[in-house]
């Protein structure tokens, strides 16, 4: 339930900043709009000055008459703002026997048409600024002063890569790290190459290791591999009538070992439990600097009951931003995460990168919302600023239905200073409705797999 809250939570505030983009554009430019949608299909219920407030669909021969209608539809996936003498995702072409009328989309001069084509991506461009900036200039950034990796379990993906326990990352192709910021930034999005060269130190002893690039996309279907040192595992919350309850387990404690493994991550921990089903699994905790010794046993689907998360316990930069100087970090944080989406698409294309490990549907969406928004306001809004920015770059790509698609046609119209026929619109619309259709398909079939 959680998932479907934060999802349906995630998406509707996405839409509604995307559509209310195009929506005013075209009130700006005098262009008459008949619906503004979220989600696709049936409409439930609605609101417009004609009818008041209404369930379910409106008389077929309604065009609203200059009157918005306000409407929530069936499938919560998108939404669409119907505007007058355009084609778009309502398929519509009745205008098309008429002559244009001065209120209409195809009336308009091709720069009003661009202005409310690209609008909504504007919008979801400022969404994440706003987002960036905000969090930079309330709270600032905690840097955490390490580089060294936290105990690296054996047979974990980390392992796998190269990395051994407690290796100090000196460097990033070639680029010395600082902090662990650093060493996030310069290995997750700034290695724009297929593969990142990684000097460590371990042991004493200088040496390298090369992460791929798939390596890095694969580990993030999981959670992410490496954990700063010193860092430890604390529960969060405790759900109520469940193992953890019985056996004692309460907030705030920390988890030392289980069964007889010494903890050094949350994942660890949800790792031996699921491995546990039914079994009586020893637990020591730390609490208020008393050692605490319980059991707990998992229920058959493999949980306990408990929110828990890795906390870094080492040395800590607190670094703050005035007004402007949040809004230059903001934008600087924008052109790092656009520069990685792009190169994530261009490895896509090529095909350094798996198409279902670089994108994810409406499943990893309820699942990346739900886990942020446990660990917090701040992080929930930061993913929700990076869906916006993602879906800004997306929807701008020069694909039949999406904004870019359009922004396209209406390019090669002004250019030729006449309009493309309504039939090959349509023709393009229907063909990208398509793909995009079976491209959705995959990736929901992607995301239910990969579960």
């Amino acid at each position: 339930m959680d998932y479907i809250f934060f999802f349906v939570i995630t998406i509707a505030i996405l839409v509604f900043v995307h559509e209310f983009g195009h929506f005013a554009a075209a009130k700006l430019s005098k262009m008459r709009v008949d619906i503004f949608a979220i989600g696709f299909g049936k409409r439930l219920f609605g609101w417009n000055k004609l009818k008041g407030f209404t369930f379910g669909d409106l008389p077929k021969d309604w065009d609203g008459d200059g009157n918005t209608d306000y409407r929530l539809c069936l499938l919560p996936l998108g939404g669409y703002v119907k505007i007058a003498g355009m084609v778009d995702e309502s398929f519509d072409t009745k205008f098309a026997a008429e002559e244009p009328k001065p209120y209409e989309f195809r009336a308009k001069s091709t720069l009003a048409k661009l202005f409310v084509i690209t609008a909504g991506v504007m919008m979801n461009l400022t969404l994440a600024v706003l987002i960036f900036w905000g969090i930079n200039f309330f709270q600032g950034k905690q840097v955490f002063k390490t580089t060294t990796i936290s105990k690296v379990e054996k047979g974990s993906t980390a392992e796998q890569i190269g990395f051994r326990s407690f290796d100090k990352i000196l460097a990033v192709n070639g680029k010395q790290i600082n902090d662990w910021d650093e060493m996030l930034e310069h290995l997750m999005m700034k290695s724009s190459s297929a593969d990142a060269n990684v000097a460590i130190e371990r042991a004493g002893e200088q040496t390298s290791i090369t992460v791929s690039r798939k390596e890095i996309n694969q580990a993030l279907q999981k959670d992410f591999f490496l954990y700063p040192y010193p860092s430890k595992t604390i529960v969060g919350e405790v759900l109520k009538n469940s193992p953890a309850q019985d056996s004692g387990i309460k907030p705030g404690d920390e988890i030392i070992f289980m069964n007889n493994s010494f903890i050094n991550s949350a994942a660890q921990v949800l790792e031996i439990v699921q491995a546990n089903k039914s079994n009586i699994i020893p637990v020591v905790i730390l609490r208020d600097k008393d050692t605490v010794r319980v059991t707990v046993k998992p229920s058959l689907e493999g949980l306990i009951g408990i929110k828990h998360g890795t906390v870094y316990t080492g040395e800590v930069e607190q670094r703050t931003y005035g007004f402007f100087g949040s809004m230059t970090q903001a934008l600087f944080d924008i052109g790092q995460y656009t520069a990685l989406t792009l190169s994530t698409l261009k490895n896509v294309i090529v095909g350094n990168v798996a198409f279902n490990q670089a994108f994810g549907g409406p499943v990893k969406i309820a699942q990346y919302a739900a886990k942020s928004a446990d660990t917090g306001i701040i992080p929930f809004l930061y993913f929700l600023a990076m869906l916006s920015l993602s879906l800004a770059i997306i929807n701008i790509l020069p694909f039949p239905v999406l904004d870019g698609g359009h922004f396209v046609i209406i390019l090669i119209e002004g250019i030729i200073k006449r309009e493309i026929p309504i039939k090959v619109k349509i023709a393009v619309q229907n063909a990208g409705f398509v793909l995009l259709l079976m491209l959705m398909a995959f990736i929901i079939y992607s995301d239910i797999i990969s579960l």
